[in-house]
C-alpha cells in the first residue's frame, strides 16, 4: 500500500444546508506574534508582501543569521543614527528600516508570516518574500515632491536622459542643488529649459535632445542635495523645467538669436510664398503658457518651414507649427488657450535655413492649409455631461511611496477621453475612475483611493489635456482627475448561512482528478511515474462511509502509464465507466485507461483500472486535453500538446477510432493559440452543436464536419489587458447554466477567474453569453476577489459554488502567489451583477493541481494542491439534519419517458419540491469536463408520488449518468444514478479486447 506521513488535507464544504455552521479551526502553531515590543511604543503592524527587486521597507537594514528578534531588529530601527517608525523581519534573519510602506507592499494575513526568528524561536520573524512589520506610533517626516512651479519655471515632469545628454548644457550651481538654484543658473544662462539629475546636477538647454522622452514621475526619486524636502532626478532621470515666459538672453548661435550658424545681420522672416496648395503662414503663438498647444513633433536637425509642412501633410494634419529652430508640431488646430505673440519673437532661424523663421523659445510659428486656425479654450474638469451614474471628485494626489492610488492602468496616448476612460471602468465593475498625465486611464474601488495613500490636492494641480479631448483635463504627474460612480455597482451578498468547511479525512497523495463514481465513491488519480511520493500506485478509490476509519477508507488502484495532466469523463455505458485519456510522455500521452465502479458503502471493490497501449491508444499523443460525451454517444478528444511543454497538437479526435486510416482534425484556431488553449472547454449546445473555448476566443461547431458556425466575439479579460486568457495555464473555469423544462430557453454558459500575459495578474470576473443567440455578446460580472485556477461545482438548487486559487500567477509549479482562501456563490437566477454571495473562508492553500467535486449528499469535496504546513484539528461533527429521502425503481431512462419515484418529506409539500439531475463529471484543473450540466426536469405529484419526465434529446442531455437529487427547498436529498438516452454509440462493448473489461450497453 502507498502510505506516505505527506498527505493531502481533503475537505468537504457544506455550501447549502440551512443548518450549517461555522466550525472554530485550531492551529497546530505555538508560536507568537508579538502584539507589544518591550516597554516600548512599538507594536505590530501586520504581515506585509515584500520584493527583492523594490524592497517594502528601504531603509536601513542588517542581517543576523543567528541572533535575529524582534526586539534587536526594533531596537536597531530606532536609536542611533536611525529614527525609522517601520521596522520590519523577513526570512527569520533579515531586519529592515523605513519611514514609509512602499512600492505597493499589501497586507496579508498574519499567518503566512510563520518563520521563527533566529534569536527566540518562540517569536516569528516574516517569511519568504513576507515582512513582519512594527510601527512605533510616529509620524514619517515630510515627504519630498516634485515641485510643481519656481517663479514662471513649470514642472513638466520627469524624463529620462543618458551619456548622449537630453540638456546640453551643465549649470554650475555653487551652493548644494536645489530646484531653485538649478532654474536660476539656467535664466541667467539664457535657457528656457532646467533639468536636475542625479541629487546634484544642473543641466539647461532650448530642446531636449537625443530621444528624452517623459517616463513616471516615481523614476525621479532622489531628493536634492540642498534641500530634502525636493526631488533632484535620479539615475538617468530629469526632473524637467520649463521657463513660460521669454529669457532675457539667448545662448550663442546667430542667426537672430537662433540655428543656422549665421551672424547678427542676417534676415529672418516667415514664409510667405512657394508652400504647397494652399499652406500659407498665420502668426507667432506663444507655446506652453498653458501647456503645450500643439502635439505631434517631429524634430530634424536640418528643419525648414517646407520640411516641417511636408511632414504634416504626410500625417494629414492641416497646422504646422514651429519652435526652437529644430522643432516641428503637427495638428489641426492649437490647444490651450493659445495666445498670439509679436511677430517679433518667432526670431529663431531655422537649422536648414537661417533665413526661415522657425519660432523661439516657447514661441511656434504656425502654418495652415485653410487660412484659419482653430483656438481651444485651456482645458478645465469635465463635471457635467457624464455617462452613467459617475460624478467629478477633484483632483487627487498619488502617494509619493511610488504606489499608484488606483490598480489598474491604461495608456491611451493619443485617445484618451474621460467617457472613454468612465465606460472601460464601468464595463468591468469597478466604481473608481482616474486620469493622470493626459493619457493615462486608471481603475479600481473607491477603499483603495484612502487605502493606498490618495489625498484631495488643489484643483490647479490637475492641468494636463485629455490626449483625445484637448478641452476637458487629465490630471497630472502625480495627478489624478478622479470620478466615483454614484451609487452600487457591484452587489455581492452577505448571506447568515455562509457554510462551513469540516476535514473529512488525510489524504495519501496529491490527487490531479476526483471523480464521483456511480458506486458513490470517489477515485483519484494522480502523477504516477512523477509522483512525489515514490510507492505510489497512481490511483485510489475512497470510501466516503468509512472516512473516520483512514486505513479502511482508501483502496489502492493502479494505472500503468503516467495520468499527470490527462482528461476524464464518465460512460454512459451499464457500468458508469470512468475513461480517462492522455498523459504526461511518451506513450502515457496516447494513455486510455477505463476502470468500471464497483463494490459498495463500506464494502471494497475489486476492479482496478484497465489500460494496454497495445490494444487501445489515442491516434495522437495528448497532455492536457479535453474529453467530452457527444449527443451521438462518442467521446470527443480535443487539443493539448505532445508532451510536457512541448509541441502543440492543434487537432481534434473521436473514441472510439471510426473506421478508416487517421480520421484527425486539424484545428488552425488551437495551433495559431497555443500555448494559452490548453484543457480547452467543450459543452453541447441544445441545438446539438458544440461549443468551444480556448485562450480569449470561442467559437461554435457543426458536430459532425467539427467545421465553425460561428465565430462569437473574444471572451473579455482584464480592465487593462484584453489579451487575459481563461483556459490553461491562465486558467479560468466553466460551467453551463441550468436548463429548465420544457427546455426552450437558449443556454447561457459562464466562465470565472483567468489571468494576464506578462504580469499575471489574475482575473475578478466572470462572464456569460448565450452563443446561439444573434449578435451574441459577453455579459460580465466583477467578482470580490480576482481568481486564477478556481474551481467551480454545480449544486443541487442550480448554484454555483467558485472556490480555490490565487490571487497573483498562471497554473503550474511555483507560477501563483496570494491563495484565495474564501468561497463565492453564484446564483444565475439573481439579476445581473447581484448573483454572487460571499461564503466562508478556509486556511488551506488550494493552488495548481486542486479539485472540487459533488458529492451525493450535497458537500462539495475539495482535494488537492500542495500538502500544507498548517491543519485543523480537533473533532468536527457534521450538524444534524433531516434529509427528504426518496426511492426510485428504475434507473435506466429513455429521453421522454416518465418514471415514479416516492418521496418522504420531513419538511414543506411537494408542491414547493424540486427535482434536479446534475451530470456526472469529472474535476481537474478548474475544468469540469461534462460542463457543469445541470437541469429541472418537469415532474407532477400526487401524494408523496411522484413522476418525473426525462430530458427530450440528447441535445440537451448528452447520453450518460446523472445524479437525481430531490430538494426540499435548500436542503438536497442523497443523490441517486440515473442512465439517461442509453448507450448509443455502444460503448459498452468497446474496446473488445482481452485487458479491457466490458459491462454491456
Amino acid at each position: 500500500m502507498a502510505w506516505n506521513s505527506a498527505r493531502t488535507l481533503i475537505l468537504a464544504v457544506a455550501a447549502i444546508l440551512p443548518i450549517a455552521h461555522t466550525l472554530g479551526l485550531s492551529s497546530l502553531q505555538d508560536l507568537q506574534v508579538r502584539q507589544t515590543v518591550g516597554a516600548t511604543n512599538w507594536t505590530a503592524f501586520g504581515c506585509y508582501t515584500d520584493n527583492g527587486g523594490a524592497r517594502t521597507l528601504s531603509g536601513s537594514s542588517y542581517t543576523s543569521p543567528t541572533a535575529m528578534t524582534v526586539e534587536s531588529c526594533v531596537n536597531f530601527c530606532s536609536t542611533g543614527s536611525n529614527s525609522y517608525i517601520y521596522a520590519g523581519i523577513e526570512y527569520a534573519q533579515e531586519c529592515y528600516c523605513d519611514n514609509f510602506i512602499r512600492n505597493g507592499a499589501t497586507s496579508v494575513t498574519s499567518s503566512q508570516c510563520n518563520m521563527p526568528c533566529t534569536g527566540n524561536a518562540a517569536e516569528f520573524c516574516g517569511a519568504g518574500n513576507l515582512l513582519d512589520i512594527y510601527y512605533s506610533g510616529g509620524q514619517p517626516p515630510p515627504a519630498p515632491i516634485i515641485v510643481p512651479s519656481v517663479g514662471n519655471w513649470t514642472s513638466l515632469g520627469c524624463y529620462n536622459d543618458s551619456t548622449a545628454r537630453a540638456l546640453a548644457y551643465g549649470a554650475p550651481v555653487t551652493e548644494g542643488m536645489t530646484v531653485e538654484g538649478c532654474t536660476s543658473a539656467c535664466y541667467t544662462a539664457g535657457y528656457p529649459l532646467a533639468g536636475l539629475e542625479y541629487s546634484t546636477q544642473c543641466f539647461c538647454g532650448l530642446v531636449l535632445d537625443n530621444g528624452s522622452g517623459p517616463t513616471p514621475a516615481s523614476d525621479c526619486d532622489m531628493t536634492c542635495a540642498g534641500n530634502a524636502t525636493e526631488y533632484c532626478g535620479g539615475p538617468n532621470r530629469l526632473n524637467i523645467y520649463n521657463y513660460t515666459e521669454l529669457v532675457p538672453t539667448t545662448p550663442g548661435g546667430g542667426g537672430g538669436g537662433g540655428g543656422g550658424g549665421g551672424g547678427g545681420t542676417t534676415t529672418v522672416s516667415p514664409v510667405t510664398s512657394g508652400l504647397p496648395g494652399t499652406w500659407g503662414y498665420t502668426a507667432c503663438y506663444v507655446d506652453n503658457a498653458n501647456g503645450r498647444v500643439i502635439g505631434n513633433e517631429y524634430d530634424n536637425s536640418n528643419m525648414t518651414v517646407e520640411n516641417c509642412i511636408a511632414n504634416c501633410i504626410g500625417e494629414n494634419f492641416t497646422v504646422a507649427a514651429i519652435e526652437y529652430s529644430t522643432q516641428c508640431f503637427c495638428g489641426d488646430y492649437l490647444i490651450n488657450g493659445a495666445a498670439l505673440a509679436p511677430a517679433g519673437d518667432c526670431s529663431m532661424g531655422c537649422e536648414g535655413n537661417s533665413t526661415e523663421a522657425c519660432g523661439g523659445p516657447n514661441r511656434l510659428s504656425v502654418y495652415s492649409s485653410t487660412g484659419n486656425v482653430t483656438i481651444l479654450p485651456i482645458p478645465a474638469p469635465q463635471n457635467t455631461s457624464l455617462p452613467g451614474q459617475w460624478s467629478y471628485q477633484g483632483c487627487y494626489a498619488e502617494p509619493a511611496t511610488g504606489v499608484h492610488v488606483l490598480p489598474y492602468e491604461l495608456d491611451w496616448t493619443t485617445n484618451n477621453t474621460i467617457d472613454a476612460c468612465l465606460n472601460q471602468c464601468a464595463a468591468f465593475g469597478y466604481p473608481a475612475a482616474g486620469l493622470e498625465y493626459g493619457e493615462q486611464c486608471f481603475c479600481g474601488d473607491i477603499t483603495d483611493v484612502a487605502g493606498n495613500g490618495g489625498f484631495l490636492a488643489p484643483e490647479t494641480d490637475c492641468n494636463m489635456p485629455c490626449s483625445g479631448d484637448p478641452i476637458h483635463i487629465c490630471g497630472a504627474g502625480d495627478r489624478l482627475s478622479m470620478y466615483y460612480w454614484n451609487g452600487t455597482m457591484n452587489v455581492w451578498h452577505m448571506p447568515e448561512n455562509i457554510g462551513h468547511y469540516e476535514f473529512l479525512i488525510g489524504g495519501l497523495i496529491v490527487p490531479l482528478i476526483a471523480t464521483v463514481g456511480i458506486n458513490n465513491k470517489v477515485t483519484f488519480l494522480e502523477k504516477w511515474g512523477t509522483s512525489e511520493y515514490d510507492n505510489s500506485t497512481g490511483a485510489y478509490e475512497l470510501d466516503l462511509t468509512l472516512v473516520d476509519n483512514y486505513r479502511l477508507a482508501w483502496r489502492e488502484m493502479h494505472v500503468k502509464t503516467d495520468v499527470f495532466c490527462s482528461g476524464s469523463i464518465i460512460l454512459p455505458d451499464k457500468g458508469g465507466r470512468q475513461i480517462n485519456v492522455g498523459g504526461w510522455s511518451l506513450e502515457s500521452t496516447f494513455g486510455v485507461r477505463l476502470y468500471t465502479p464497483d463494490g459498495s458503502a463500506g464494502v471494497n471493490g475489486t476492479n482496478d483500472w484497465e489500460e494496454n497501449v497495445n490494444e487501445l491508444t489515442l491516434q495522437r499523443g495528448r497532455w492536457y486535453p479535453t474529453a467530452m460525451m457527444m449527443s451521438n454517444g462518442s467521446i470527443l478528444v480535443v487539443g493539448g500538446e505532445t508532451g510536457s511543454n512541448a509541441s502543440p497538437q492543434p487537432n481534434l479526435e473521436i473514441l472510439p477510432k471510426p473506421p478508416g486510416g487517421d480520421t484527425v482534425i486539424t484545428l488552425d484556431y488551437l495551433q495559431r493559440t497555443d500555448p494559452n488553449n490548453l484543457y480547452p472547454f467543450l459543452m453541447v449546445l441544445p441545438s446539438g452543436r458544440i461549443f468551444i473555448g480556448y485562450y480569449n476566443e470561442a467559437r461554435i461547431l457543426d458536430p459532425i464536419t467539427f467545421d465553425t458556425v460561428t465565430v462569437l466575439p473574444n471572451i473579455p479579460g482584464e480592465v487593462n489587458n484584453f489579451l487575459a486568457g481563461r483556459t490553461y495555464p491562465m486558467e479560468g473555469t466553466a460551467v453551463l447554466f441550468p436548463q429548465y423544462a420544457p427546455y426552450t430557453d437558449p443556454i447561457q454558459i459562464l466562465i470565472c477567474g483567468g489571468s494576464t500575459p506578462g504580469a499575471a495578474i489574475a482575473v475578478d470576473n466572470c462572464v456569460s453569453i448565450v452563443p446561439e443567440a444573434e449578435n451574441a455578446t459577453w455579459t460580465l460580472e466583477r467578482m470580490p476577489s480576482k481568481r486564477v485556477m478556481p474551481c467551480m461545482v454545480t449544486l443541487p438548487d442550480g448554484t454555483y459554488m467558485i472556490m480555490n486559487g490565487a490571487q497573483q500567477g498562471v497554473a503550474g509549479f511555483g507560477l501563483a502567489t496570494e491563495p484565495n482562501l474564501s468561497a463565492l456563490l453564484y446564483d444565475p437566477l439573481q439579476p445581473v451583477g447581484q448573483r454572487v454571495s460571499i461564503l466562508n473562508t478556509t486556511i488551506v492553500d488550494r493552488l495548481y493541481h486542486s479539485e472540487a467535486t459533488l458529492l451525493t449528499d450535497g458537500r462539495v469535496l475539495i482535494s488537492g494542491s500542495d500538502p500544507q504546513t498548517y491543519y485543523p484539528n480537533g473533532s468536527y461533527v457534521y450538524p444534524e439534519e433531516m434529509r427528504i429521502e426518496f426511492n426510485i425503481m428504475e434507473t435506466d431512462w429513455e429521453y421522454n419517458g416518465q418514471y415514479t419515484i416516492t418521496v418522504n418529506l420531513f419538511q414543506g409539500t411537494t408542491s414547493t419540491m424540486r427535482i434536479s439531475l446534475v451530470a456526472a463529471s469529472s474535476s481537474t484543473h478548474g475544468n469540469v469536463m461534462s460542463g457543469g450540466r445541470i437541469l429541472f426536469p418537469e415532474f407532477a405529484c400526487s401524494g408523496n408520488t411522484c413522476t418525473i419526465t426525462a430530458p427530450p434529446n440528447a441535445y440537451v442531455s448528452p447520453p450518460g449518468w446523472s445524479q437525481l437529487f430531490i430538494l426540499d427547498g435548500p436542503t438536497p436529498s442523497h443523490s441517486l444514478w440515473v442512465r439517461i438516452g442509453g448507450d448509443p454509440a455502444q460503448l459498452g462493448n468497446w474496446p473488445d479486447f482481452p485487458d479491457f473489461t466490458l459491462p454491456g450497453v
